[in-house]
């Protein structure tokens, strides 16, 4: 693949919702105002560069079996904007890095129905219930060069319409929707080679592989001297065989005779709509993701944190009451994350409250309980609920500080395990690890580490001299 030049253009669409909730699907395109607030908060934003202020609808005339009336309602010429960037943060596991990519244009356009291909091949079904809703649609620039980037530009595009609230995002429910177009070229060349578009993908995951797998088989035929087998058409991908077959071809553009939508009139932007709306906006997962960058998190926290805007809110909550910054975002991602895994919770459901988690971090910093004594604490709080200072007291769980107890504890257990001890004059220095834990065990695990350690080493080497 050293020899080729890898270009990726990806078309990236999502439906918003913008049907009232309780009216039937309806091939007409329904263009209320909650519509458009949904739309234009999408389009308002930082990366775009343009937005149209007068915004027509265009008849698209076409046949196809999902579209029963025989056109669709779209944007042409005029899209409602053009220009701007979308920037991503590569997760370290890929490499990691800071990439941006450019936006070509966004329009909106109403949704056709899904075709259910049976396993007979005398016939397939359709199904209608999404025909006629509103989706937008985000056209990339070519600035894609694997699977992983363009993976993770869709990923990118998914957290901020969770974040604006306009979109749930679901790929496995059809209100996200990812098609590619994949091309190869020589380095040298200006032109673009033949781009092939590839359909059918349903995860992210899948868009990364199904590029990747479009990049090989274009390079293979290049470097076979076969580029003439490369062809303008449509693939789909299939998971079975990891691979990407041919749907239809692409003998040339169609000509949808394009006119103005009778039923629908122009909407028209006003500058204080416009501004109304940008004032409104949310801090965007790119901001999130600078800010924390800046409080001296790592990057692997930073992704993960603003990854979903429930837990970068519940991260914000704890430490604005006062949590340390790299503690909270430890116990989040540790054992907070791994209890919500274990119990398919989402950080809304748990029982644990910002508030209590951030008392919790303020107790173990503070030398009330240990660490172990607060993952105790922390477990309970994650399943039942409550307080801290509530377990802690009905528990009697306050770490013990005092040098005389602990003392007593360390000169019993030495004298418990007088084989130990003989190994450990002996040489067997990281005995000192039994001796501790037996020590914990006596004190059901309340001794204060620091304490009980500077006490039994003391202990230990008298007695080795």
């Amino acid at each position: 693949m050293d020899h080729m030049f890898l270009i990726v253009f990806i078309v990236l669409s999502f439906l918003t919702l913008l049907l009232p909730p309780k009216s039937p699907p309806s091939v007409l395109f329904s263009v209320v105002l909650r519509v458009k607030e949904k739309t234009h908060t999408v389009l308002i934003i930082q990366w775009i560069s343009f937005v149209e202020q007068i915004l027509v609808h265009l008849r698209k005339q076409y046949f196809y079996p999902d579209l029963p009336k025989g056109y669709q309602i779209s944007q042409f010429d005029i899209p409602i904007a053009s220009g701007g960037y979308v920037d991503i943060d590569i997760p370290m596991e890929f490499g990691g890095g800071h990439r941006r990519f450019g936006i070509t244009r966004v329009h909106m356009e109403e949704d056709a129905g899904k075709l259910l291909h049976a396993d007979v091949a005398s016939h397939s079904q359709v199904d209608l219930n999404r025909a006629g809703v509103p989706l937008l649609e985000i056209v990339s620039e070519p600035d894609m060069r694997s699977g992983i980037e363009a993976a993770e530009y869709a990923a990118e595009l998914q957290r901020l319409v969770r974040y604006l609230g306009v979109s749930n995002g679901n790929m496995q429910e059809g209100s996200l929707r990812c098609d590619v177009n994949v091309s190869v070229r020589p380095i040298g060349q200006s032109q673009f080679g033949t781009k092939v578009e590839v359909k059918n993908l349903n995860s992210f995951s899948s868009v990364s592989r199904a590029i990747d797998y479009e990049i090989s088989r274009q390079v293979l035929l290049h470097s076979q001297g076969q580029e003439n087998q490369i062809v303008q058409e449509t693939r789909q991908w299939d998971e079975g065989s990891q691979k990407t077959v041919t749907m239809r071809k692409k003998e040339g553009l169609s000509d949808y005779r394009y006119f103005p939508e009778p039923d629908l009139p122009a909407v028209i932007l006003t500058k204080e709509y416009v501004d109304g709306i940008r004032d409104s906006l949310p801090e965007l997962p790119e901001m999130k993701r600078r800010r924390y960058e800046k409080m001296g998190l790592s990057m692997q926290d930073v992704i993960f944190l603003a990854n979903d805007k429930n837990i970068a809110e519940y991260f914000d909550s704890t430490i604005t009451k006062g949590a340390d910054t790299k503690l909270a975002a430890n116990w989040i991602m540790g054992d907070i994350a791994a209890f919500m895994k274990n119990e398919q919770l989402t950080i809304n459901e748990i029982k644990l409250t910002p508030e209590e988690l951030s008392e919790l971090i303020a107790t173990i910093k503070g030398g009330i309980i240990s660490g172990k004594i607060g993952k105790q604490i922390l477990s309970e709080l994650l399943a039942k609920g409550g307080t801290v200072k509530g377990i802690i007291e009905e528990k009697d769980l306050v770490q013990i500080t005092d040098t005389g107890e602990i003392e007593k504890m360390v000169d019993q257990v030495i004298v418990e395990n007088p084989k130990q001890l003989e190994q450990y004059r002996g040489g067997k220095t990281k005995l000192q690890g039994f001796f501790a834990g037996q020590v914990m065990k006596l004190s059901k695990g309340k001794a204060n580490p620091e304490l009980l350690n500077k006490i039994l080493l003391e202990k230990l080497n008298s007695e080795k001299s």
